[in-house]
């Protein structure tokens, strides 16, 4: 048994420490690069629509025009996004994983990070745990909704408030809050 915690701890190390590099290696070349005029506003956009705004208006459009199904696609994106502010900063005090622009300073980006740590992307697992929810009663806007929940994502990396890592487990979880939200409200007979 002893033997078994060993191995498990060293491995967990040896990955942590390879994605620990990974990380570094593309936070250096991503805070280096002066991207084109054009990426550096829609980042700085879409890391912007990620503060909240903009899943806001989308909840207040969709009550207006959403149709029949209305008030169960904004409650159970509701219900996911709000599980997810209360997962992440759960995992961010755990965690404690300092964000990339206090490790090394970014080229051109002047974004103020909302809170102290990095892991995991709060805007990304927001932006995906809502994307899937409101396609999953609303196909149409599938494109669009998965669209900005990347730039989100890709936003969040670029200007140095996250690591890759960060926000592949903000996808993964916001994947799994939509669906664990929809499931929810299923069950209950509410979708």
């Amino acid at each position: 048994m002893a033997i078994a915690r060993t191995v498990s701890r060293n491995l967990s190390r040896n990955l942590w420490g390879y994605i620990e590099r990974r990380d570094i290696r593309v936070m250096r070349r991503l805070n280096r690069w002066r991207a084109p005029r054009w990426i550096r506003y829609w980042m700085i956009a879409a890391t912007r629509a990620g503060d909240g705004w903009l899943w806001y208006g989308l909840g207040a459009m969709l009550l207006i025009y959403g149709g029949a199904q209305r008030f169960e696609a904004v409650g159970s994106a509701t219900a996911a996004a709000l599980t997810g502010v209360l997962v992440f900063k759960t995992i961010k005090k755990i965690s404690q994983r300092p964000r990339p622009c206090q490790l090394e300073p970014h080229c051109w980006s002047k974004v103020l990070p909302p809170d102290q740590f990095s892991f995991p992307s709060g805007h990304t697992m927001t932006a995906f745990s809502v994307a899937l929810v409101v396609s999953y009663f609303y196909p149409s806007l599938e494109g669009a909704l998965f669209f900005l929940a990347i730039s989100i994502a890709v936003s969040r990396i670029v200007l140095g408030m996250h690591f890759l890592s960060d926000v592949l487990a903000g996808i993964v979880l916001g994947v799994a809050l939509g669906c664990a939200a929809i499931t929810a409200f299923a069950s209950m007979g509410l979708v």
